[in-house]
């Protein structure tokens, strides 16, 4: 039965009385009379100002105004829900109606049996929500929704109250990976909470039916909070693990039980005594426990990568013509005998490249031959007899690798060093290595969280600085046909070509978070006219055959937009795909303009598609 509104009845009446006016003289706020505010019966955006809830015995009652995008208030609502999630000994739990066993929270809408939506005045209304498992002191999370239908749209959802200390994961925790999880088309996006002040509330919000106490049979959202994070997660598919519990957990996580919320996600009941007596301890924070363990080494990683440090010299000719560069390995600031390491085990690898380079970019290898030895000093010198490029400019970078794991090149502790840049016409002349890396020093890490290598002794640390040594303009990298360079493959490996299903039958992880979010590595922006007017070598866009070059702009967008539309976008203002690259090809400028129109600020900004803000 459809309830009519005390506000629709007034209507009625005084249409029946034949009301038309007040007697004023015509003019508005005069006699006393104030004109109403402005109101709609329409809104594709509902605000929702929550003025008060109460919870009684059966019952949630709000108290609320609604306005619309032009901040007029909204009359004719007709639709409203609420849940409240029941704060239990075992954690937050909901029950749904055809659940077996001990019935907590609740949730209603409009057309529930009992409910009422009632207009106080234009724009506000009462919303009394039946929950006939709710009593007066029921402690738990209470979300709100008001709107829906062709008219009005349904407003975001409100966690109007809960808890102190109801989770300890937050909305930043998570959001460093999923960054602005509603704007995504992400499952369950829609749904994404905020609080009564207007922030978002992701977690509280999700709690609401992905609750805490697992529920093998009864309704919908069966996933506990503890399985989306602890097991679900472990779908990523390079380099991240649910150990490291930081990563998600802001706040220690206190457990009195192994086969309580979370633990039993992974563990079995069978723990032994001492496992189930360290639970019990009321100190005991499990992120710190998991995060020690032996069979993962985070600390190990993480103390050895606070210890040490390397660096390299400038490149030097030798006495015998050679050009030659000196590694060194520090412990803070004392310098370590690098031969003694690689003896004992210590080090399973110290090596360097030497590199050509031009315009802040590198442009391919030098030469690939080297012969090694020590000084007596504790560094360690490479001496390439001849070179193959000949570049006007000539540069080195070095790789030390910590044995660590089964395999230390994927989980040993890696650090890469850059030397100084030196003209070949006067190696005395020398200037920092520079290179544009527009990226944050986290952005790997935040998600390969576990202090390994991707491969070959290149760590995540620095935002895949060292993955420049190999990944750069020049090398010419087919790196498994995803695409060129750095910027283009870490684009194509989490959203384009390289991110698609492979052998398994998986896609990557990173396509299941939103690809226009960019903040997540790129935090500080994108400035395209900053990007260096030079091509990069691209065989990796080109079936693997050597010989074309990609302008820059061009390369790093179509990793992603790879269609014939956007391709002959970019092609239109200049941009070159696979053209014919001679010997000197980074010499040559491009003719590519995208910048004109899509550099943050301009009208057609790359600021207007992809979110650089959090």
């Amino acid at each position: 039965m459809k309830h009519l509104t005390k506000r629709k009845l007034a209507f009625v009446i005084a249409a029946a009385m034949g009301i038309a006016g007040c007697g004023s003289d015509g003019k508005d706020g005069e006699d006393g009379v104030t004109p109403p505010p402005p109101s709609a019966e329409t809104s594709e955006i509902t605000n929702v100002d929550v003025i008060h809830h109460e919870i009684g015995d059966g019952k949630v009652t709000f108290e609320f105004q609604i306005t619309n995008e032009k901040d007029m208030l909204i009359v004719g609502l007709e639709k409203a829900n609420a849940e409240l999630a029941a704060m239990t000994d075992k954690g937050i739990a909901r029950s749904r109606d055809d659940f077996e066993g001990t019935i907590v929270g609740g949730s209603a809408s409009e057309s529930t049996e009992g409910a009422s939506l009632t207009v106080l005045e234009n724009g506000n209304y009462e919303f009394v929500a039946p929950m006939p498992n709710v009593e007066a002191g029921t402690e738990g999370i209470i979300r709100l929704a008001v709107g829906g239908g062709d008219l009005i749209a349904k407003s975001r959802y409100i966690v109007v109250s809960k808890p102190e200390n109801v989770h300890t994961t937050t909305t930043e925790t998570c959001q460093s990976c999923h960054v602005d999880f509603h704007a995504s088309d992400v499952k369950h996006s829609s749904y994404t909470a905020i609080d009564t002040e207007g922030e978002t509330d992701l977690v509280a919000g999700c709690l609401v039916c992905h609750n805490n106490v697992v529920r093998d049979d009864g309704g919908y959202a069966r996933n506990s909070m503890q399985k989306l994070g602890h097991i679900n997660h472990n779908g990523f598919e390079k380099d991240f693990t649910a150990t490291n519990c930081y990563t998600c957990h802001a706040e220690p996580v206190i457990n009195t039980s192994i086969a309580g919320n979370g633990c039993s996600d992974c563990h079995t009941t069978d723990m032994s005594d001492n496992m189930a007596l360290l639970a019990a301890n009321s100190d005991f924070d499990a992120r710190e426990f998991h995060v020690k363990s032996e069979k993962i080494g985070i600390t190990e990683r993480q103390t050895i990568r606070e210890e040490h440090s390397t660096s390299l010299s400038a490149v030097y000719m030798n006495d015998i013509g050679e050009y030659c560069t000196d590694l060194t390995l520090f412990k803070g600031e004392e310098v370590l005998d690098i031969e003694a390491l690689y003896t004992d085990g210590t080090l399973t690898y110290a090596s360097t490249y030497l590199h050509g380079y031009n315009n802040d970019s590198i442009v391919g290898r030098e030469s690939n031959s080297y012969e090694e030895s020590y000084k007596g000093d504790g560094t360690k010198t490479f001496c390439h007899p001849s070179l193959d490029l000949n570049t006007p400019q000539i540069m080195a970078s070095s790789r030390v690798t910590f044995n660590h794991g089964e395999d230390a090149s994927y989980d040993g502790v890696s650090f890469t060093s850059y030397s100084p840049v030196a003209d070949l016409a006067d190696l005395n002349n020398v200037t920092d290595y520079a290179r544009r890396h527009a990226v944050t020093n986290d952005s790997c890490t935040t998600c390969h969280n576990n202090e390994t290598n991707y491969h070959k002794n290149g760590s995540y640390a620095e935002g895949g600085l060292d993955c420049v040594a190999c990944h750069n303009n020049g090398q010419d990298r087919n790196a498994a046909g995803s695409a060129p360079g750095f910027g283009p493959m870490v684009h194509s490996m989490h959203w384009g070509v390289g991110s698609q299903a492979g052998e398994d039958g998986e896609n990557a992880a990173a396509r299941n978070l939103d690809a226009a979010n960019c903040v997540s590595c790129h935090a500080d922006g994108i400035e395209l006219y900053a990007i260096p007017n030079q091509y990069m070598l691209s065989k990796a866009y080109n079936g693997g055959d050597s010989g074309v070059m990609t302008s820059p702009i061009t390369a790093n967008c179509y990793a992603c937009h790879n269609g014939e539309q956007a391709l002959n976008h970019m092609e239109q203002n200049g941009g070159e795909l696979n053209v014919e690259a001679g010997t000197n090809w980074y010499t040559n400028g491009t003719s590519e303009s995208c910048a004109t129109c899509h550099d943050t600020g301009k009208s057609m900004g790359i600021d207007k598609f992809h979110n650089f803000e959090r």
